[in-house]
């Protein structure tokens, strides 16, 4: 009897610690994409000669100061990587889902960790265009884009089928419309107007992120999931 107890007891005191450790992390996830694009933009603000009509957010890791878009980078695929680990316990069913959440986690911390080269005028004395060669770390750079952006894409159709067979229609039909515009917005690049589409498209897709762990978090919360 007492062992049942004791049992009883135990159970109690862990399931409600191991319930807020996951919460904890896709709350991680939930601030990551905001957290960003707020520091993204309070840099693009501020930093002389940076031109949001030209230049995307990469280029803020260069030059002084460059070190606080490193962090930001970092900071935020990290969060990303946490969140992965309490959608793992979240999103019963779902594989794929958390692993291409930490996909894009792990594009952007080496995103942060391997700088794009100067171009395009920024930072000061840099190439009125493109470089003559890219670097190393600048065609890790591009590499970590991509990893991040695919995983990110496909993570829209992913939670899409998720959303769906739990009947949730609005976010099924929201994840689906983020993932296309995500999609179609590479074949944009380097064409006029194509870095403004990126910031747009990115921003919707920073938020659609927050919605989508953040709907994961409320039905984990109330157990339907």
């Amino acid at each position: 009897m007492h062992s049942t107890i004791e049992g009883i007891t135990t159970m109690t005191t862990y399931a409600p610690a191991k319930t807020s450790a996951t919460k904890t992390r896709l709350l991680a996830g939930v601030v990551a994409g905001p957290l960003y694009l707020v520091l993204g933009f309070a840099q693009a603000a501020t930093r002389d000669g940076f031109d949001l009509t030209v230049h995307p957010f990469s280029f803020l890791s260069l030059g002084d100061g460059g070190w606080v878009q490193i962090a930001n980078f970092v900071l935020a695929g990290v969060l990303f990587l946490v969140s992965a680990a309490g959608l793992r316990k979240a999103m019963r069913g779902s594989t794929w889902g958390p692993r291409l959440i930490g996909g894009m986690g792990a594009g952007m911390v080496a995103g942060g960790v391997f700088t794009a080269d100067p171009a395009f005028g920024f930072p000061a004395g840099a190439p009125a265009g493109q470089p003559e060669a890219v670097s190393w770390h600048g065609t890790l750079h591009m590499v970590a884009f991509m990893v991040a952006i695919v995983a990110w894409t496909l993570s829209c159709f992913v939670f899409a089928r998720y959303f769906a067979a739990r009947k949730h229609k609005g976010l099924a039909v929201y994840s689906v419309l983020t993932g296309v515009a995500l999609l179609a917005t590479p074949a944009f690049m380097g064409t006029s107007g194509g870095v403004v589409l990126l910031y747009v498209v990115a921003t919707l897709g920073w938020v659609w992120s927050s919605v989508a762990i953040g709907a994961v978090a409320k039905e984990h919360d109330n157990g339907e999931m």
